[in-house]
């Protein structure tokens, strides 16, 4: 545990002691920009926790890792150094939590009707069930989008990638993703991919538009393909003892503000992918190149085999109540 961490703890324990009588606060910390879905949605969370408490609460958002970086934070939020996260599905597999990883494995929603029919369903409560050991409730699942690849050179067929350092989040589900194109999988924080793709540390990643447009990642890959193989999503999180010791009525007013920044995130969530593909394609800067339907039919066969790999990870039972609910059955590819 980083001594930053644990100096942050007991300061917010100190002034929580000295200033009872002021609103509850909540830190709320993020890694992707302001004006992506998940950057507004948490403002929009942060203004409605404030007008629907009564000023009762003020929620801080903290975006772009200024406050914890990726590694940290959720550490940060099991010992109550911040009150609230949003990361990326992706990292619950690290913590533990593996049936989480479901949502890392390519091609396992076509859209967002099959998407939401796990996220909002059984399975989506099930996940959020087996995050309590960990000291962690969950509030809700926000979309980002469906993710393209990009590099320096044309990605039309699974040989294209082969031989590319790709930088990936941590997941295993992930890096078997990479490794069945060929490519090799780098692990590496959010905030540092930039200056990586840059410096030609890595060649390429994946991103939904949102965050390759927002980091300006386009502007140091000269290709991008429109591959949607993989979706990424976020939890938002709190600090379950946190949220427990709560007044009944503000964790009511809560739970409201947070199901109305739900609705707006995903509401958003496709409309800011699309404007920000098409501010790409507009800055001429990189090439973007949409998949046949043969082409993408090659790049699922090549993946596909991934599902399999993982099932003893994720758990046979989930991935077959995740097949259920979208109608996909990978043996008849």
């Amino acid at each position: 545990m980083s001594l930053r961490i644990l100096a942050a703890a007991a300061l917010l324990v100190i002034s929580q002691v000295a200033t009872a009588a002021d609103p509850i606060v909540i830190k709320f910390s993020h890694v992707v920009a302001t004006d992506t879905p998940k950057g507004k949605a948490s403002e929009f969370f942060a203004k409605r926790a404030a007008e629907l408490t009564g000023g009762k609460v003020k929620v801080e958002v903290y975006p772009n890792s200024t406050l914890y970086k990726d590694k940290e934070e959720m550490e940060a939020l099991q010992i109550g150094a911040v009150q609230m996260l949003a990361p990326s599905l992706a990292k619950f597999g690290p913590l533990g939590v593996r049936e989480f990883e479901l949502f890392d494995l390519p091609f396992i929603f076509d859209n967002y009707v099959e998407l939401h029919k796990v996220t909002t369903g059984p399975v989506g409560k099930m996940l959020f069930t087996k995050l309590e050991t960990k000291g962690i409730k969950g509030l809700a699942y926000w979309d980002n989008g469906f993710k393209v690849m990009s590099a320096n050179r044309p990605l039309k067929m699974p040989e294209d990638y082969k031989g590319l350092k790709m930088r990936i989040q941590s997941s295993k589900v992930l890096e078997a993703q990479m490794r069945a194109v060929g490519a090799i999988p780098q692990v590496m924080a959010f905030s540092e991919v930039y200056q990586a793709l840059q410096t030609g540390v890595v060649d390429g990643t994946e991103n939904p538009p949102s965050n390759l447009y927002t980091q300006k990642m386009y502007e140091v890959q000269k290709n991008i393909s429109i591959t949607d193989h993989g979706y990424l999503g976020y939890a938002v999180i709190t600090n379950k003892k946190f949220w427990d010791g709560l007044p009944a009525d503000v964790r009511g007013q809560l739970e409201k503000a947070m199901e109305e920044a739900t609705t707006y995130a995903n509401k958003i969530a496709k409309e800011e992918n699309d404007d920000s593909m098409a501010k790409v394609k507009a800055s001429g800067k990189s090439d973007v190149y949409t998949p046949t339907a043969q082409e993408r039919l090659a790049l699922k066969k090549a993946m596909i085999k991934v599902h399999k790999e993982m099932e003893s990870r994720i758990g046979a039972d989930t991935l077959r109540e995740v097949y259920k609910e979208t109608g996909f059955d990978p043996s008849k590819l």
